[in-house]
């Protein structure tokens, strides 16, 4: 079956007999759609739609197949050095499973991990964030590296306290480049206390916008066409109906 995708992709970037838009692609163009398929497969398990998860991890795996045909074609790897490498991998972080460690040892994942960090050149705790992941989650896990070197608060009372502090900076800020930096320190902040709590803030804030989506829909279809020419009294009974529907 993969080999069938396989030959579609060569067949796109053919030289001579390709698609124009594909042929035109770098590793740089593609990688927004990645991001953007990657979420999409999120969103299709957020909602438990099984015809469109299965289509949606369609999309994904034509992007790990378009970024190896990209590689190929300079000469880098191949698709089956990507099949390779991430079951090497597999295999070396479950050594309970595949090795001779004792059952039960999901705990060296993470030893095995910081051991093949500790391989690469950067040795910082941070290493391997990638910079291109949303901010949000980017922020929980540069803590959780900066935490696992002993950088955190003992409970959540601390940063429970900073958001405060934080707020109280936005609120003073002298010009809007201060408050750009101030609602950054504002929103870390809150994702340290997430984190705390025991909360991923990427996937909170996904199912608030979720929530909101769904409410704002429900007001307009309530207000049948008129919800642009409603005073803002009106727009939050509309809310506030939608609110106890959703």
């Amino acid at each position: 079956m993969i080999s069938r995708l396989l030959g579609i992709m060569a067949r796109l970037r053919d030289p001579d007999h390709g698609c124009e838009w594909d042929l035109a692609q770098d590793f740089r163009s593609i990688a927004p759609y990645t991001i953007e398929e990657a979420y999409e497969v999120a969103d299709a398990c957020e909602r438990d739609d099984m015809a469109e998860l299965k289509d949606e991890l369609g999309d994904l795996l034509l992007q790990v197949v378009f970024h190896s045909r990209l590689a190929e074609e300079r000469g880098a790897f191949a698709f089956g050095d990507v099949v390779a490498a991430i079951s090497d991998k597999m295999e070396r972080r479950h050594p309970h499973i595949f090795g001779n460690a004792p059952h039960g040892g999901h705990h060296l994942w993470e030893t095995i991990k910081a051991e093949e960090r500790a391989e690469k050149d950067d040795q910082s705790a941070l290493a391997g964030v990638a910079a291109g992941l949303p901010a949000l989650l980017r922020a929980e896990k540069l803590q959780k590296r900066a935490a696992r070197v002993g950088f955190d608060w003992p409970d959540a009372d601390g940063p429970r306290r900073k958001i405060d502090e934080e707020i109280a900076e936005v609120e003073s800020a002298s010009d809007a480049a201060a408050r750009v930096e101030e609602i950054g320190d504002l929103l870390f902040s809150v994702v340290n206390w997430a984190r705390h709590m025991g909360v991923d803030a990427e996937a909170a804030l996904r199912h608030a916008n979720g929530k909101f989506e769904r409410r704002f829909r429900t007001m307009e279809a309530t207000a049948a066409g008129d919800f642009n020419s409603l005073d803002l009294h009106a727009k939050e009974d509309l809310w506030n109906r939608a609110k106890s529907d959703t």
